[in-house]
């Protein structure tokens, strides 16, 4: 028996994984860049909320005093906020599990503009959650 043409394929030749990047979706990147600015927005808000939390648990009495109470209050509605961000970056996930739903792959430039996003967003999640983190901290001693 001769040898099939597929068997004459080495198998050891690397396979490159540099794939051309290709254009971006301008749809898509429109829809990430108006879930970023959403984010980007919720900032001043959680700004206010972190700075009326942070005056209150600094004069926070022992726990469950009034002023403790004021506190957690204040922290609550600080985690609220928080809520805009984690929906920001949940909506982006979505758009990336639907991609790959949709189409079986994502495409490099994509790829490339949702881990932007990705990244934009948990940047502000990151500082938001350290300072909710800090604040039960302080209202748990």
């Amino acid at each position: 028996m001769a040898p099939r043409s597929a068997e004459a394929i080495d198998p050891r030749v690397p396979i490159p994984s540099d794939a051309p990047p290709g254009a971006v979706d301008a749809a898509l990147v429109a829809q990430l860049a108006e879930l970023v600015r959403q984010a980007q927005a919720g900032t001043s808000q959680f700004n206010a909320r972190q700075a009326e939390a942070d005056r209150l648990a600094a004069a926070a009495g022992p726990m469950a005093s009034e002023s403790w109470i004021a506190a957690q209050q204040a922290l609550s509605r600080l985690i609220e906020q928080y809520g805009v961000t984690t929906q920001v970056a949940a909506n982006i996930d979505a758009i990336s599990a639907g991609q790959l739903e949709r189409q079986h792959w994502i495409g490099p430039a994509d790829q490339q503009a949702i881990a932007s996003a990705a990244g934009e967003v948990a940047a502000i999640s990151d500082e938001q959650s350290g300072a909710i983190d800090r604040l039960k901290a302080q209202l748990e001693r």
